[in-house]
């Protein structure tokens, strides 16, 4: 019975794989191969669901393979399941069978009928990665194929420039996410000394021993666990990004931001609770961000004017108050909640379309004013206060624009004299700074103290200015590259680690990163002109191969887990120490830059109206 766990992640593998070499023009087999492994996915669910109830319902703990193993280091796919999973894997199997079906019909004779239910078995694939996942390093396996996943569901309707956008912005929010896990990893493997799984965590005995000498360190594991908890479930401040998700198609909104994705920060937090359960600062942060969420998402959900906006808003007030279920400790009734809310918001999402002849027609024969509404209990000035904040969504988007995408845009516009004859003169700098690695006696002690956070500085400067460049494509991707060279060097500088752990990080970047240069030569070449990023550009629409082998390489070099680099990254963030907080938080900054300046070079070249198409194309803000 262990051993099938697997079969819950092959099956949808299996069926994106198949999905991916049907020709786009055969829409019967493509929907009949997502049906066909939604509907498997499902009866294999239930079965399985039945033959575990039936023996006890014990709950199993699958360590399936290794994938790397160092001396002091492991790192291996794990496993889980119990009631937790169990909920999750009833609940979505259900759903995306349901959708699966109406999207056969829906979306049929669409252009990109056959992006989508490739885009709908992958993220099918993450969530069940996730769900299923025993340990922080399987789950985030699963939690980068969703971010991705979610970029191309909502930029689905890629000649134009507002799905692009939006998803962008949300792609931006789910890069925070994976930072807040990327925290609690790193500062796990000091903590335990090995690659924790969730089995170990729910040994309350070996957590309190850990946590009795280390309480900060536990705090702040539990604090980046609540960070990626609450950007993935649209809590506040990120709430802003669950609307602008909704720019996809009707039945990807429907199963996966109404219903499955938005609902895995509480899985985190449900899966990671026997951590943080006595740790009541955290407990009390949890119930004031649910009860604060819960209040304005409900002031915003009723003064939307988009239907989908209003149920979006309303999902996330409902997952506030699962969030604080869940500090309170009532797991079943968090997850007979999450039950309720992922059918309700699936089924509103999915008549969403035909709600304005509803409305109408209540409106006609049915419609009473209220003559009293809870606002109206207010003083007049609070009532008119709290609306309008709740008609601008509470500036979180300007907000977090002004406070963080601001800031380091501002920095990295600042960075004039990084061109591409300029990047020549950092390589004899970097041949330098290795040679110091290896002769550190040629250093004082207190120099060499400072050199990790000099060359991860570095490192962070080169992102910046590719995730403001404009002019040139070729220089944003070539100092995407170059950061990940020097953040290695940075951390070099903390532990005499072998080749391997920089070959293993290395190689996957090094690989894409040249396959993505050729490829914007390819382009420059093919139309004749030099790529820049001023605006989208959409040129997808005539080089569609040429845009798949792009982005393939935009996700090597943002560490996907396609690449041994994303083994790599956990591996090289292991040799931080755990007082080395900056240097941490800088280089944790990078991966969060790189991912997104990466896809904003995708999205700008590749994405967007296109003017030989006919369509009208716009400037970036």
């Amino acid at each position: 019975m262990k051993s099938t766990l697997v079969f819950f992640v092959l099956i949808p593998l299996l069926g994106f794989l198949v999905s991916l070499i049907i020709p786009k023009k055969k829409e019967n087999l493509l929907s009949g191969a997502a049906y066909i492994t939604a509907g498997s996915h499902l009866l294999f669910g239930l079965a399985y669901l039945c033959f575990w109830l039936l023996n006890g319902h014990q709950v199993i703990d699958l360590k399936s393979f290794i994938v790397y193993e160092s001396v002091g280091y492991e790192f291996f796919i794990d496993f889980y399941f119990d009631k937790v999973t169990a909920v999750y894997l009833l609940v979505g199997s259900f759903l995306t069978f349901m959708v699966t079906t109406y999207s056969r019909y829906y979306l049929h004779r669409e252009r990109g009928y056959k992006r989508f239910f490739n885009s709908i078995l992958f993220f099918y694939l993450g969530y069940n990665i996730v769900i299923f996942s025993g340990n922080l390093e399987t789950l985030f396996v699963g939690w980068e194929v969703l971010g991705i996943a979610s970029f191309l569901l909502i930029a689905f309707y890629r000649d134009r420039y507002l799905p692009v956008k939006n998803a962008l912005k949300v792609f931006s929010v789910y890069r925070i996410a994976d930072v807040g896990l990327i925290l609690a990893m790193w500062l796990s493997h000091h903590l335990w000394h090995e690659n924790i799984t969730f089995s170990r965590l729910s040994d309350m005995t070996a957590v309190t021993e850990h946590l009795h000498h280390h309480s900060y360190i536990g705090v702040f594991i539990s604090l980046s666990i609540l960070l990626a908890a609450a950007a993935k479930s649209a809590q506040m401040p990120f709430s802003y990004w669950l609307s602008r998700a909704m720019e996809g198609p009707t039945p990807s909104s429907a199963i996966f931001y109404g219903s499955l994705s938005v609902h895995l920060g509480a899985f985190l937090l449900l899966r990671t609770f026997s951590f943080w359960e006595y740790q009541p600062s955290v407990r009390i942060i949890i119930i004031v961000l649910g009860l604060m969420t819960s209040i304005i998402a409900t002031g915003i959900a009723r003064v939307q004017s988009s239907v989908k906006s209003q149920i979006a808003y309303s999902s996330i007030a409902q997952i506030g108050i699962i969030f604080i279920e869940i500090a309170l400790g009532f797991e079943k009734i968090a997850l007979f909640h999450f039950a309720g809310n992922a059918f309700l918001r699936t089924y509103q999402l999915l008549v969403s379309p035909s709600i304005v002849s509803y409305l109408i027609k209540e409106q006609f024969y049915n419609f009473t004013p209220r003559s009293i509404t809870f606002e109206d209990t207010l003083p007049r000035k609070m009532e008119y206060s709290f609306y309008m904040l709740c008609l601008k969504e509470f500036n979180m988007d300007n907000l977090m624009s002004r406070f963080l995408w601001k800031p380091l845009k501002i920095i990295g516009s600042k960075l004039t004299f990084l061109t591409l004859k300029g990047t020549l003169y950092f390589i004899p700098s970097y041949l330098i700074g290795l040679y110091v690695v290896y002769n550190e006696k040629l250093i004082s002690k207190n120099v060499l103290e400072w050199l990790p956070y000099l060359f991860s500085i570095i490192a962070l400067g080169l992102v910046l200015k590719s995730f403001v460049e404009q002019k040139d494509a070729k220089l944003a991707w070539v100092l995407l590259v170059f950061n990940h060279f020097w953040l290695v060097l940075a951390i070099s500088f903390n532990e005499h680690f072998g080749f391997d752990h920089v070959h293993l990080y290395l190689s996957g970047v090094l690989f894409f990163g040249v396959l993505g240069y050729l490829s914007i030569l390819e382009l420059n070449s093919l139309e004749k002109l030099n790529v820049d990023l001023i605006k989208y550009q959409g040129y997808s629409r005539n080089h569609p191969k040429l845009a798949f082998l792009f982005l393939f390489s935009c996700l090597g070099v943002s560490c996907f887990p396609i690449t041994p680099s994303f083994i790599g990254v956990d591996l090289i963030f292991s040799h931080v120490h755990e007082n080395q907080v900056v240097l941490i938080v800088i280089s944790s900054f990078c991966f969060i830059l790189t991912g997104i300046s990466a896809i904003r070079i995708y999205a700008r070249v590749f994405l967007g109206p296109n003017e030989k198409s006919g369509f009208i194309n716009y400037k970036s803000s």
